[in-house]
């Protein structure tokens, strides 16, 4: 009996040690969610539009590299994702879309490692050569059309291929910013939530 209670002691001392140790884990984030949505300082103001994380985490959906092997979206947790999606015929909002993405994070100076630019592409055709050698470092994967669609939030009447998403490090979908955005003030919410969160 007296080895049972050790046991059971032990058990329970091993699982408060294992909550505690989570709860040091998850506390950065909680903390960084906390400053970003809860504490709005007097005069604080986002441009982009904020979307609650726990409603649209990453989905699951049959995503390639442009070589067709298999590449998934989630490979690029741990980083703040800026994600723009479309059809490989990319126009000239498309473009400056892409163009912006590359300078909004260089932008961030010494804080651009943390962040992933990614292309969903929603269709199989073949991409310029010369789109691609202009968008070096931008990840490409291809996605189907529909499942990104409907995991996507748009402006009234408008469609995803005319945003610029922002998706924390957990993998959790928590930002769009409006057709034609404004690339320094894109800039500036991109720096609050770098500042703010001790993780990505």
């Amino acid at each position: 009996m007296e080895k049972q209670q050790t046991n059971d002691g032990q058990r329970r001392k091993g699982r408060w040690k294992l909550l505690a140790v989570l709860a040091v884990c998850a506390a950065p984030m909680i903390a960084s969610y906390l400053t970003y949505y809860v504490i709005k300082p007097e005069g604080r103001t986002n441009y982009g539009a904020l979307i609650d994380p726990r409603q649209h985490p990453i989905p699951t959906m049959a995503s390639t590299e442009l070589d067709g092997k298999p590449g998934k979206l989630e490979d690029y947790k741990g980083k703040w994702i800026m994600l723009k999606v479309g059809p490989s015929a990319c126009a000239q909002a498309c473009q400056d879309q892409l163009f912006a993405m590359r300078q909004l994070r260089t932008m961030q100076g010494k804080e651009a490692s943390r962040i992933e630019r990614v292309w969903l592409i929603t269709d199989e055709e073949p991409l310029e050569t010369m789109l691609l050698r202009v968008n070096d470092g931008t990840r490409m994967l291809r996605a189907p059309q529909q499942v990104v669609q409907q995991w996507l939030p748009v402006e009234q009447g408008g469609q995803a291929s005319d945003h610029i998403y922002l998706i924390d490090p957990l993998g959790n979908l928590m930002m769009r910013f409006p057709k034609d955005a404004d690339p320094t003030r894109v800039k500036k919410d991109l720096g609050k939530v770098l500042k703010a969160s001790a993780i990505g």
